[in-house]
Formats: structure tokens, sequence, C-alpha cells
């Protein structure tokens, strides 16, 4: 028997004043079986960071070539492709060839650090990896629940994540 993806509804706001954006989304996300809650949230993140009319959510976690976002226009050329996680460096180098800009988010900890001095991407102007910090993550993935409403402030490279339960502030660092 095949296990069903859980089917999230999540509305978030999102206050992002270093990008000027401030606007509500109501999202439908499909968390696969092999997806754990942090890499949800941390793509939910990645969506509240990147929001504008075009973002969506693509098919990363069941297909390791795709993106887990990205904003594709009306010819679908690709504007912005996503990843999460430690994607591979082979998967990178075809991300920044076929899109104007690439978002890596990386997150677990020691992993990254392993990761990260494995990679050689110094070449490409058009990608950016931000690490997030274990403790952020673990505990944004405490705040996953069905009919989620969760409010993003992004102030200065800050961001703080709150719904009625909790608040939590992160502090993403930028590797590239």
């Amino acid at each position: 028997m095949t296990l069903k993806p859980r089917i999230f509804k999540i509305n978030i706001q999102i206050a992002d004043m270093d990008r000027h954006y401030y606007h509500d989304h109501l999202l439908t996300i499909a968390q696969h079986p092999s997806e754990t809650d942090e890499r949800m949230m941390v793509r939910i993140l990645a969506f509240a960071l990147n929001a504008n009319n075009n973002l969506s959510f693509a098919d990363g976690i069941s297909d390791a070539n795709s993106a887990d976002l990205w904003d594709k226009d009306y010819n679908s050329q690709i504007a912005l492709w996503i990843s999460v996680g430690l994607p591979d460096e082979k998967i990178i180098r075809k991300a920044v060839s076929r899109s104007k800009q690439v978002i890596i988010y990386s997150y677990g900890g020691k992993p990254v650090t392993i990761w990260w001095s494995k990679l050689k991407l110094n070449d490409y102007p058009n990608l950016k990896v931000i690490n997030l910090l274990e403790e952020n993550t673990k505990e944004l993935a405490l705040l996953l629940s069905r009919g989620m409403k969760m409010n993003f402030t992004i102030s200065e490279g800050e961001i703080m994540v709150s719904n009625d339960a909790a608040c939590l502030n992160i502090t993403p660092q930028i590797l590239k």
C-alpha cells in the first residue's frame, strides 16, 4: 500500500520590509511521506522570503532534478530556482545554467559544513546559498499544524515567524 501525502492549508501573512512586499497567501501544500516536518517548514519559510505572484511549489521532493520552489514566467523561463537542503553539486550546476537566480536554503547543522566545504561554486554570480541554524529549523518544525495561520516579518535580514502559540526569531547565515 502506498503512503499518501499529507495536505496542509496554510494562511501566511508576509510583511517584508526589505523588499517592500506585504501580502497574504493561502497555500495548499502536500507533504511527501518521506519529507520531515522540518524540511516542509523550511520550504514554507523559503516561500515567505521570496514570495511573489509567480512563485510556486515544484517537484523537488519527488524529483531530485527539480527545484523545490520556482518562479517561472509565461514562456516557462525560470527566473528563480529555490532548493531546500543539501543538493548535489551537479543539480546546482544545472540550476544555475537554467535560471536567472538560484537560492539554496541549507539546514541541518554539521552536515551543512561538510557539504559546503566540498562544493566548488564560486564561479556562479547568480547563486546564493543561505544556511539556517539547526536550532531555528527544529523550532520552526514545532510550529507545524493543520490549518496553520502564520506571520512572517522580515526586516534587515532578520526573520520573525509567529503563530497563535509561539514566536521565533531567525537569523540566516549567508554562505555565498
